[in-house]
C-alpha cells in the first residue's frame, strides 16, 4: 500500500517540569515508609507504634471510616487520622461500561485539579489504570490528555489512593463478580509517569511493600508506561523493583516519531529502544512496546517491517513483545483507527519476523476511559 501523505502535525510545546508555585498535597502515610510514619507521629507528640495500626487500617482492612478503627483510643483517634490519613481526593463521578466491570472515576484533588482512574475487572484479574500527573506535558497530538497540557505532578499518596479506592470497591462487592482484589496496576492514565519519577517510584514501593506497610502486590503485576525518558528508564532499571516497562513507541523511524511523540526530538528511536533493551537485560523482565495504530499515519506494511528490524537488532532472546492498540477516538480529532485489514497485515509482518505481537482488547471506549481518552472534564 502507498503511504498517505499528511501535513506536518501541530503540537503543543513539550513540558518537562510542573508549573512552579503549586501548593503541595497534605502529607499522608502512603507518602512515607514505615520509619517515616512512626517518626512523624513522634514529632507530633503521638505514640509512634500507632503508625502500624493506621497502616493496617488503610492498606490491609481498606477502612476509610475512623469510627471503624476501634483499636485506636477514642481520645487520640482524630489526631492520629488527621496526622496520617488526611482526605486526598474526592470522587466527583463514576461512569460504567462493560456491564459494570469497567469503572472510570473522576477525582477532584485538594487544589481543584482533576484526574481520572479506571478499574477494569476481567474473569481472571482486576486492573487499576492510574494517573500520575494532572494533565500531561508530553504533547502527543493524538492523545486527549496531552492536548490539555500539564497542570501538576501528583504525590505518591494521591497515586496510591486511586488503587486503594479501587481495592475498596472490589472488597465491598461494588463491582459485578463478587468481592475481589486488585491484582494489576498500570501507570497508563493521565501523565508521563517518568516525568514524575520520585512520586511514581514511591507509589510502586507502597504498592509492593508487604502488608501492612503497603498493599503487598507483586512487582510483576505493576506496569510503568513511558513515552521514552531515557535517563529515567536507565534509573528505573537500577531501582531493584522488577516492574514491567511499557514503552509507547508509536513509530519505528525518527521522522514520524518526532511528530507523534515530541520527546523523540530529545531521545531518538535508537536511544529509546536501547534504553528499553537495557531495562530488560538488567531486570530480566520482558518490555512491552505500545503502538497505537493510526490510519494512514503509522500503520503501513513497511513500518511493520522496520519496527521488527529495530527490535530484532538487539537479539531475539524474548526481551520484547509488541502491543498494538487500535486508536481510540477523541471527539473532534482527525485521528482514526487503522483499517482492520491493515492491522492484520501489520501483525502478520511482525510475527513473520519473530516478534510476539498482541492487539489490545480495548475497554471503556464508550465512557472515554480507554487509552489516550482521559481528559478529566467535569
Amino acid at each position: 500500500m502507498s503511504e498517505s501523505t499528511h501535513e506536518p502535525i501541530k503540537t503543543l510545546p513539550l513540558v518537562m517540569e510542573e508549573p512552579r508555585g503549586r501548593k503541595k498535597p497534605p502529607r499522608h502515610l502512603a507518602d512515607l515508609d514505615e520509619a517515616g510514619r512512626k517518626g512523624l507521629l513522634e514529632e507530633m507528640g503521638l505514640p509512634g507504634f500507632r503508625a502500624k495500626q493506621l497502616s493496617n487500617h488503610y492498606f490491609t482492612r481498606l477502612v476509610d471510616d475512623p469510627e471503624e478503627m476501634t483499636d485506636l483510643p477514642a481520645g487520640q483517634r482524630d489526631d492520629l487520622v488527621a496526622a496520617l490519613l488526611p482526605d486526598l481526593m474526592t470522587p466527583l463521578r463514576t461512569m460504567e461500561a462493560d456491564r459494570g466491570t469497567t469503572r472510570k472515576t473522576l477525582w477532584k484533588l485538594f487544589d481543584g485539579a482533576l484526574v481520572e482512574s479506571v478499574l477494569m475487572r476481567y474473569p481472571d484479574r482486576a486492573t487499576m489504570c492510574v494517573s500520575s500527573q494532572a494533565g500531561c506535558g508530553m504533547a502527543c497530538p493524538f492523545c486527549a490528555t496531552g492536548m490539555g497540557g500539564l497542570q501538576r505532578n501528583m504525590s505518591t499518596a494521591e497515586i496510591v489512593e486511586q488503587v486503594v479506592a479501587g481495592a475498596r470497591s472490589l472488597a465491598r462487592g461494588e463491582v459485578p463478580g463478587g468481592p475481589g482484589r486488585v491484582s494489576n496496576v498500570v501507570f497508563m492514565g493521565m501523565g508521563e509517569p517518568l516525568a514524575n519519577y520520585k512520586a511514581v517510584v514511591g507509589a510502586v514501593r507502597r504498592l509492593t511493600d508487604p502488608s501492612p506497610a503497603g498493599l503487598g502486590m507483586s512487582a510483576r503485576g505493576v506496569t510503568v508506561s513511558t513515552v521514552g525518558l531515557v535517563p529515567r528508564i536507565n534509573q528505573l532499571a537500577d531501582e531493584g523493583i522488577p516492574v514491567t516497562l511499557a514503552l509507547s513507541l508509536h513509530a519505528p523511524d525518527d521522522e514520524l516519531r518526532n511528530e507523534l511523540v515530541p520527546i523523540n526530538t530529545r531521545f531518538s528511536v535508537a536511544e529509546t529502544v536501547e534504553a528499553a533493551w537495557n531495562y530488560a537485560a538488567k531486570t530480566k523482565r520482558r518490555v512491552s512496546i505500545e503502538y497505537a495504530m493510526m490510519r494512514g499515519i503509522n500503520d503501513q506494511a513497511h513500518r511493520a517491517d522496520l519496527l521488527a528490524d529495530v527490535l530484532n537488532s538487539y537479539g531475539d532472546w524474548g526481551w520484547v513483545h509488541v502491543n498494538l492498540i487500535p486508536l481510540n477516538p477523541i471527539e473532534g480529532s482527525k485521528w482514526t483507527a487503522s483499517d482492520p485489514a491493515d492491522e492484520r497485515e501489520f501483525v502478520r509482518r511482525l510475527e513473520a519476523k519473530g516478534i510476539p505481537t498482541t492487539v489490545r482488547d480495548t475497554r471503556g471506549r464508550e465512557i472515554d476511559g480507554a487509552c489516550g481518552q482521559l481528559a478529566a472534564k467535569e
